[in-house]
């Protein structure tokens, strides 16, 4: 189980870590995508930009390094879920997005978009499924108290 669990960190933080860096290299193309989810108020959006994509990658290094383990699986897994309902309220509202998960990717007709949005959705969950187990089944170290 160790390994599986070690193995599941490895993929969940390198995921998020290759989605992080364009988001991190390009903010107002970011900032731009956030805005199309038309969730926020404006006000939040460039610090939401901004914000969003070093909390991706410190998360995504902390998990392959398994720092804080259990905790930075239970931000993961609020974060997926966070993206799970942005991306199902723009798709039940007729609002086809990018997700903007891995940066902005080329102009899509409506038809795509909402193929991808599914496809976005299926996959986060599979990745909350993940972070899931990982915050069930990550135990904070114990240490050896010293002798008195």
């Amino acid at each position: 189980m160790k390994w599986i669990l070690l193995v599941l960190r490895v993929i969940l933080g390198a995921i998020f870590i290759f989605a992080a860096l364009p988001k991190i290299q390009d903010p107002p193309s970011f900032a731009h995508l956030v805005y199309n989810y038309k969730l926020l108020p404006l006000t939040m959006i460039n610090m939401v930009a901004l914000v969003l994509p070093w909390l991706e990658l410190i998360c995504g290094v902390f998990l392959i390094f398994g720092i804080w383990k259990q905790t930075v699986s239970s931000v993961v897994a609020g974060l997926l879920l966070i993206f799970i309902l942005g991306l199902a309220i723009n798709l039940a509202h007729g609002n086809a997005i990018q997700c903007g998960c891995f940066g902005n990717a080329a102009t899509k007709t409506s038809t795509e978009l909402f193929h991808d949005m599914k496809l976005d959705l299926l996959r986060d969950a599979a990745l909350l499924a993940i972070a899931v187990v990982l915050a069930l089944f990550s135990r904070p170290r114990t240490f050896d108290t010293p002798p008195s």
